[in-house]
């Protein structure tokens, strides 16, 4: 191979069995081969660093744009639904509408966000949907309302797909499920908890209403911080500025044993009739729908269900803050025992999905004059963010070949999507206060999320009872980004 720093010319790069199909990582690997190799001290260094730089920009950039999303809970009891006259399943509609427009955009999103630079991709379009929450003031009526968040939805339906790519492309498999607790961290309550609070206490005098200047404040931060993470943050480990030249080449060569490339801007057909045709692909996209009804009904009706209970609408911002303790904790504790417990990742998940399963039979079953279990149900039901975490690095773990991994993860989300629009329309208006049908629609996905894992964990058995396995060797490296799909390597081995 070339020396250190050497730049082979492209006749060079073929005849070294590094093509344009290939993986962008085998290329740079061959033109940037000679680096000395990393202590373990030194590789420890870099993961931290790489932790203590990159995890938080991707944190911020899920968690401002999910506290866009879920502000509408709180506005809805600081006067919203009077001031814009919605009436019926109006408010449920401008939760569902949201969904609605990510599978719109998901589309086009999905394409582009492979023959673009992911992270300038996902950052573009967080400008977009932070203009929508500055716009949302402006609304006067139910028409208006829609129209914003149907366009908020389409701007936002790249933020899972374009993170999971970006993690994928930094973490080893094993590394992957507490970073992602990390990165989706349900961390929106909070904020939009101590916002609430805090915009709670504006006089009445204020010249505009309350949840007005809720959407002014979200919407400000949030666009700040997409132009500052425009500009910084990184795609892969290639183009990473906190790394050194030496770090970057060794960042990339660790990834040869996820086996699952990292970029590829050449968009492959073959790999996106795989996606499709992968029974995995399915399972997981009914498991996205399943276990995001739950959060589709509680991010539209969170406050309005502490409300009924019949504490005032700053009580209700206060009370609403420990569901986001809860969905963070989930998310760690189950991630955290993914990442340990080799190989039993689907397991994890079934456990997982009983935590919320007991929340919801809590609230459903106990009269609704005592609030200390009613409350206690409702945290429970935020842990599903745990399954839900630990289900998206079965996704990361098991795909290979970047056209795929696209078109599964943009699968994914439209079924996150969905279940997000199916969401709140199981709250009835006429069943309100106890909303009896969202609860009993809650217990019944989590069973169906448990049934679905089974499903999953036995097909990734008996794909790996069919395949040799094996480990990386140092000698095909190269191969290892040759930008091949799971079904195409022969001795890929799935995480179950």
């Amino acid at each position: 191979m070339a020396g250190k720093g050497a730049v082979v010319d492209a006749p060079e790069a073929e005849k070294q069995g590094v093509s344009k199909a290939m993986d962008d990582a085998a290329r740079y690997l061959v033109h940037n081969s000679g680096h000395a190799p990393l202590s373990a001290e030194e590789e420890k260094m870099m993961l931290r660093k790489t932790d203590w730089i990159l995890l938080p920009m991707l944190f911020m950039t899920a968690t401002l744009g999910a506290v866009d999303k879920v502000a509408i809970s709180t506005a809805a009891i600081y006067g919203l639904k009077t001031d814009l006259n919605l009436v019926g399943q109006q408010y449920s509609w401008a939760g569902s509408i949201l969904s609605l427009g990510a599978i719109v955009g998901m589309w086009p999103s999905t394409y582009l966000v492979h023959r673009l630079p992911s992270a300038k991709y996902l950052c573009a379009c967080s400008t977009g949907w932070s203009v929508m929450a500055l716009l949302m003031p402006v609304s006067r009526n139910w028409s208006g309302l829609m129209a914003l968040r149907f366009f908020m939805g389409c701007l936002e339906a790249i933020i899972v797909p374009s993170i999971s790519l970006i993690v994928a492309g930094f973490y080893r498999k094993s590394e992957q499920p507490p970073r992602n607790a990390l990165v989706f961290a349900a961390a929106s309550s909070i904020v939009n908890g101590f916002l609430s609070w805090a915009v709670g206490h504006i006089p009445s005098s204020a010249p505009l209403s309350i949840w007005q200047y809720l959407f002014i404040i979200t919407g400000s931060v949030s666009t700040l911080w997409s132009i500052i993470a425009f500009i910084f943050l990184p795609d892969s480990p290639m183009n990473a500025f906190f790394l050194t030249e030496r770090e970057k080449y060794h960042a990339v060569q660790r990834l040869a044993e996820n086996r699952t490339g990292i970029t590829n801007s050449q968009w492959k057909w073959d790999q996106a009739l795989e996606a499709i045709i992968d029974p995995k692909t399915w399972i997981l996209f009914l498991f996205n729908i399943a276990i995001n009804i739950p959060n589709g009904g509680l991010t539209t009706f969170s406050g309005i269900i502490i409300n009924n209970l019949g504490f005032s609408p700053v009580d209700t911002s206060l009370l609403n803050m420990p569901t986001g303790v809860m969905s963070t904790l989930s998310a760690f504790v189950f991630s955290w025992i993914a990442a340990k417990w080799d190989n039993r990742r689907c397991l994890v998940t079934m456990l997982a999905s009983c935590v919320p399963a007991i929340g919801a039979i809590l609230v459903y079953t106990l009269p609704r004059t005592n609030i200390g279990g009613q409350m206690v149900g409702i945290y429970l039901l935020y842990t599903y963010f745990g399954p839900y975490v630990v289900g998206i690095s079965m996704s990361q773990a098991n795909t290979a070949g970047n056209t795929k991994k696209t078109v599964q993860y943009s699968v994914l989300y439209i079924g996150y999507a969905v279940g997000n629009l199916i969401g709140p329309q199981t709250f009835r208006d006429n069943q309100a206060p106890a909303y009896t049908g969202g609860f009993v629609a809650m217990l019944a996905c989590y069973c169906v999320c448990i049934l679905l894992m089974a499903v999953y964990w036995f097909i990734a058995l008996t794909l790996n009872r069919r395949r040799a396995g094996g480990e990386q060797s140092d000698e095909d490296l190269v191969d290892a980004f040759a930008d091949q799909t799971d079904f195409q390597q022969k001795d890929f081995k799935y995480t179950t």
